[in-house]
């Protein structure tokens, strides 16, 4: 059986959960999220006078720091423009600008302060499309760059069109999903396709596993098409698992207990034994929600637990890593998993803040890469979601432009 979904769209349309390349650089800065307006499971992309990207963090002390941000447009690529001045960019100021949303947290075990910030905002408003990355500093520290965020914004000027068959080159009906794709650009002055227009297709917005202007089959006088390009094959994978941490004083979803040690809260995930068989379970594709059982003031009264993670499986060809929305789809040593051998198990603890987390294991390869753990399967029926970009660059322009995006949900 195929299994296909189209979407043609000029607008934004359905949420999605995304990863994308943002860094954290100080260790007391944690739960970063970016998202479109406020809700949870929006990418951290918008249009052009659409509705505010917001970026918000802790930071694990109740003392104040004065943080300020820069603004930078991207490439494409997500290098540094390098051609503009910031006037050309925005109105208003690209540095030094203050986060002045801040609150201290309550009644919490853990002492931290939360961070928020929403662009545009009275001193800063774009007025290009494109990649942004937004970098805080702590003034108090001698302007320590302490987290850099990431996100996009779009003039839709080009449609894209995306089709996602489960049967491809490797096998049919198997363990991977093709991704064949068509964008329309009639409404553009391009003369060269292949130096103007750039496109970037994601599984799950996972920046790790994207596919950069892969080349189409077929070039028409305002259309590209991508037709069962191999490069555009991606694993089927397996559904996320989840679980909650709304009480803690009391298992929630997905745990198999939580206590306190005297110093912290901890909460232990259930053994994530092999999954040799698809079986559906929805999810959040990567994506986590602040939330308590009070469900009041959840950025402020919520409470910071370790959260125990452990996996069964036989030792993997390279290392392990939990991989979320939450790890900034970062393999980064916090994220990373030891190998149990007495229990033939991968096990590792995260402090996070209490909510609901989805999460999945993959192992990395030496080129950067992940490919699923070889215990969680890979299904051709996961109800995965795809992301396509579209840059374009005018003749005589000095900057790439974000013109096009679409997402679609395999089902």
């Amino acid at each position: 059986m195929n299994r296909t979904l189209i979407g043609i769209c000029l607008l934004l349309t359905a949420s999605v959960c995304t990863a994308q390349k943002n860094e954290i650089y100080k260790k007391s800065i944690v739960s970063l999220q970016v998202v479109a307006g406020d809700d949870w499971l929006s990418p951290p992309i918008t249009q052009l006078d659409g509705e505010p990207i917001t970026i918000a963090f802790d930071d694990l002390t109740h003392e104040y720091h004065r943080y300020t941000y820069t603004l930078e447009h991207c490439e494409a690529d997500w290098s540094t423009t390098t051609q503009l001045f910031a006037s050309d960019y925005l109105d208003g100021f690209a540095e030094g600008n203050t986060i002045d949303e801040v609150q201290k947290s309550i009644n919490t075990k853990t002492l931290y302060t939360h961070y928020r910030l929403q662009i545009p905002n009275e001193r800063c408003r774009l007025k290009m499309s494109g990649n942004y990355r937004l970098t805080v500093f702590d003034e108090n520290n001698g302007n320590e760059k302490i987290l850099s965020a990431c996100f996009m914004v779009v003039e839709p000027l080009a449609g894209i069109q995306i089709e996602v068959v489960t049967n491809t080159d490797i096998d049919i009906n198997g363990t991977h999903q093709q991704v064949n794709m068509e964008v329309n650009y009639g409404m553009l002055q391009v003369t060269d396709p292949a130096t103007q227009i750039k496109t970037i297709v994601m599984q799950n917005g996972r920046w790790n596993k994207e596919r950069f202007n892969i080349k189409p089959q077929y070039v028409m006088p305002d259309a590209l098409k991508w037709v069962h390009n191999k490069q555009l094959i991606f694993d089927g994978g397996n559904e996320y698992r989840k679980f909650e941490t709304l009480d803690v004083n009391h298992t929630t979803m997905g745990l198999e207990s939580v206590n306190w040690d005297g110093n912290n809260y901890h909460a232990y995930v259930w053994t994530d034994e092999p999954r040799p068989n698809y079986v559906y379970d929805e999810d959040a594709d990567g994506a986590f929600y602040i939330r308590n059982s009070d469900n009041v003031e959840n950025n402020i009264s919520s409470d910071y637990l370790i959260v125990h993670f452990k996996l069964r499986a036989p030792r993997q060809n390279g290392d392990v890593y939990l991989n979320a929305t939450w790890t900034n789809d970062q393999l980064t040593p916090e994220y990373k998993m030891h190998y149990n051998e007495q229990d033939g198990v991968y096990e590792a603890a995260v402090l996070l803040k209490q909510g609901y987390y989805s999460y999945q294991y993959v192992v990395a390869k030496t080129d950067g890469t992940t490919v699923p753990v070889s215990t969680e399967g890979s299904f051709y029926q996961t109800e995965n979601k795809y992301q396509a970009l579209l840059y374009y660059r005018r003749t005589g322009e000095r900057t790439d432009r974000l013109v096009g995006y679409q997402q679609v949900q395999i089902k």
